[in-house]
């Protein structure tokens, strides 16, 4: 930044940096109206500080998670009774294809891409990810022929493909004010989560990633639809299939 710009960003303050004019009742303003950025300050604080004292993981070690420990007990009962695991994981694949049928229909049927764009720049995605960084199996994972995707094929850890998936349709379904709908894909997505966690198919990062994917990735394909959106029919006349 040039001298002369600085020079009239203090001028708008009267000389002075902008902190220099806080007063006690700023801050009371701010930790009133913007506390949700405060929590996140005073949080910001409090890992920095974490993180910093925290005895590393040894390399001979397997890694620490948050989710596994919270979920020992529905691994344990998973572990003991195969044939429930089975039935959860069969019911989970179902779940998944609702996501994939909600998705496609708002495009082939509702002829709105922005879901499917979604889904295919998340799907891309995950696999780069994926790829480039190759996660060990979770020690203790319940692996079932009936969970997606079926037949105890190879995935990807990182990032949780199913979490990710639902996060776009249930976002979609708020979009249009389908808000049963998205409350009932919301909590299943919680449901599977634990699920995952209790079988050692995902780590917590896995599907904290998942959460956030979906909603960057939707973000991500409104803006390419604003950038591609053509409301004139094309030169040869015909309607672009794609992008309405």
């Amino acid at each position: 930044m040039s001298s002369s710009s600085s020079s009239k960003k203090l001028h708008v303050y009267g000389g002075k940096a902008s902190f220099m004019t806080w007063r006690l009742h700023d801050v009371l303003y701010v930790a009133k109206h913007h506390w949700i950025p405060c929590v996140f300050a005073m949080g910001f604080l409090f890992f920095g500080s974490v993180e910093f004292t925290l005895g590393m993981v040894p390399s001979s070690s397997p890694p620490f998670d948050v989710g596994f420990v919270t979920t020992r007990s529905l691994h344990l009962l998973l572990a003991s009774k195969p044939k429930l695991n089975t039935f959860l994981a069969g019911f989970n694949t179902v779940f998944v294809g609702m996501q994939i049928t909600y998705i496609l229909w708002t495009w082939l049927v509702e002829g709105r891409p922005r879901a499917t764009i979604s889904a295919l720049f998340m799907c891309t995605c995950r696999g780069i990810l994926g790829y480039s960084t190759q996660l060990p199996l979770p020690q203790g994972f319940l692996g079932s022929g009936a969970d997606f995707p079926v037949g105890n094929v190879s995935f990807f850890l990182f990032f949780s493909g199913h979490v990710a998936g639902c996060a776009i349709a249930s976002l979609d379904m708020r979009r249009m004010q389908r808000w049963e709908m998205a409350w009932t894909f919301d909590a299943l997505n919680v449901l599977q989560a634990l699920r995952l966690l209790g079988t050692r198919g995902h780590y917590t990062i896995d599907l904290a990633v998942g959460v956030g994917a979906g909603f960057l990735f939707d973000s991500l394909a409104g803006k390419y639809e604003e950038s591609k959106r053509s409301k004139a029919p094309t030169p040869n006349g015909t309607k672009e299939a794609f992008f309405l």
